[in-house]
């Protein structure tokens, strides 16, 4: 079993890359530039489409069983409606957490299908309770957006892929202690990433499209 993760070089994603090592799975991550040390690292930049393409080149034929979606920017913290969100804002926001998403699971299809082949695969997407229509507390205008088209994005992937035993899951990780959601949040990443890996490992054909929190709870769209 192969697991692939984007944004694996720190915070969240460097979490569940740590714990799928230790539980001895066969887990590749990406990053963006200089690469950390150590075998099954590959450079990807999320919205660069040679890029993914280069990848998915020097993986062909590899069969990837899931695919976490991880690679994110909070580019709007502390932004102000009065004169802040410049454009670029906007551009980085929906490059990364939203193109991103979607040229990597493009990229990377034909290994999913190979996956998907012997049983099921696994795509899952690492949105926000931000995404959330029900939750409008205001601000960070960017990063909500963002968020809930990725969540919309994963919605609409979990219907095209149905057929081909390929599950979609969109995940809300928590208000999780990284550099994005600061030493103040609520629960340490390690404990985030460990109930993230049990939600993948649950994600089934019978829950595509779910969009779940990090400790398994339905959450409103």
């Amino acid at each position: 079993m192969t697991i692939l993760i984007t944004g694996a070089n720190r915070g969240i994603g460097r979490a569940l890359l740590d714990g799928y090592i230790a539980e001895g799975a066969e887990t590749i991550g990406t990053a963006r530039g200089a690469l950390p040390e150590g075998a099954g690292w590959q450079p990807l930049d999320v919205t660069d489409p040679a890029s993914a393409k280069a990848l998915a080149a020097r993986l062909a034929g590899q069969p990837i069983n899931t695919l976490i979606c991880n690679a994110g920017v909070y580019a709007d913290k502390g932004q102000r409606l009065e004169h802040g969100y410049p454009a670029d804002i906007w551009a980085e926001s929906f490059a990364v957490n939203v193109t991103g998403v979607f040229l990597t699971v493009q990229a990377l299809l034909p290994n999913l299908r190979a996956a998907a082949a012997d049983g099921l695969a696994r795509i899952a997407i690492i949105s926000s309770q931000m995404a959330s229509h029900t939750r409008a507390p205001g601000g960070s205008y960017a990063y909500r957006a963002s968020k809930a088209a990725a969540l919309n994005l994963g919605r609409n992937l979990a219907t095209d892929l149905r057929a081909e035993r390929i599950a979609v899951g969109i995940y809300h990780p928590g208000w999780v202690q990284t550099e994005m959601g600061g030493p103040s949040a609520e629960i340490p990443v390690e404990v985030a990433a460990a109930g993230l890996r049990a939600r993948f490992a649950a994600l089934s054909m019978a829950t595509t499209g779910c969009f779940e929190t990090w400790d398994g709870q339905p959450h409103a769209y």
